[in-house]
This record gives structure tokens, sequence and C-alpha cells, in this order.
């Protein structure tokens, strides 16, 4: 496993305030931007781990590792293998939200409570999902889901991978007082 990254994650996190702010993470990719409304509402511990991870820089230059046409886009590994993470691991948070276009929700292993880094968004109604893995989140906005269909679309390789490499440039927290 890597250096945990964990204390740097927790400290960018002190002004975090689901009580006073609405949360979005924007990941600017090669292929255009993705705006990501948080849903702290169902998943705390998993808008606060995106959240620190984005505001520490941990999704710049990145790869989407793996996508699997009319399945999922899946990015969050610092190896763009989809073998590392952050150095630690969170909870599952699993809640009734569905796995349909457009929706953000954390990888794992088998393992329910081995989310670290790396998530995935859909690209199409996944309804196995649903209760298995922690949603999380969604994109904003009709060009947010359009850009993330359209690396959905991308011609892949072995394991999945993108055969021309589509990189999450950089990831920002957007804080809008409620």
């Amino acid at each position: 496993m890597s250096a945990s990254r964990r204390a740097e994650v927790d400290a960018a996190l002190e002004d975090v305030d689901f009580d006073a702010n609405y949360y979005q993470v924007e990941f600017d990719t090669t292929m255009g931007k993705i705006l990501c409304d948080m849903w702290p509402d169902v998943a705390p511990g998993h808008c606060r781990n995106m959240i620190g991870l984005a505001k520490i820089g941990f999704y710049s230059d990145i790869v989407i590792h793996r996508v699997i046409k009319g399945f999922v886009m899946q990015a969050g590994c610092p190896q763009g293998t989809g073998t590392g993470g952050p150095g630690y691991t969170i909870d599952a948070e699993f809640n009734d939200r569905p796995h349909e276009p457009g929706v953000l929700s954390m990888a794992r292993t088998n393992d329910p409570n081995s989310a670290g880094s790396q998530f995935f968004v859909c690209v199409a109604r996944v309804p196995h999902l649903d209760g298995q893995y922690t949603v999380f989140g969604k994109t904003a906005d009709e060009g947010s889901l359009k850009v993330a269909l359209n690396i959905g679309d991308v011609p892949t390789g072995a394991g999945d991978r993108p055969v021309d490499d589509v990189v999450i440039n950089s990831a920002v927290v957007i804080a809008t007082p409620k």
C-alpha cells in the first residue's frame, strides 16, 4: 500500500462544513470538465474523502484507467493501474441511491470497507451495483454527463484501459453557501 495521505486529507478538511455549504468537485479532463454534486446526506465520509483528496491535488494528472462501455469509467489510482490508493481505506456507506448514468460511486475490492481514492462514474443504469457500492454524488449538469458518457465510449484495449490516455488534469472543490 502507498504511504498514507490521511494526515494531509484531514488537514485539508478542517474548513469543510456540510451544514453551511453545498459542495461540488470539478474534474478537468482531457475530454472536458465533469462537475459533480456531492451527496453528504447519504455518504458524508465518502464526500469528505473525495473533497480532501481533491484539495491536496491527489486527483491531478492521473489517468482514467478503466472504461467499460455501457457500464463505468473509473479513475483515482495514482499508479494508473487500478491497484493504488491513498494509503488508507474508508468504511462503506451503502444507501438507496441507484447507480444510474452520471452517478459517482466508490470503487473497492471484495471487502466492502476497502475504498480509498478510486471512484467510478456510471455511464449506464447498473442495478446490480445498487446497495453494494457507495453512491456519493452525481454529475451536476447535462454537459458534465455528456463528457462522462463520451469518455465511456472511448476505444479500450487490454484491461479495459483506454487506447489513448484520458487524463484528469486537475480536480477542484467548489463550496457554495447554503
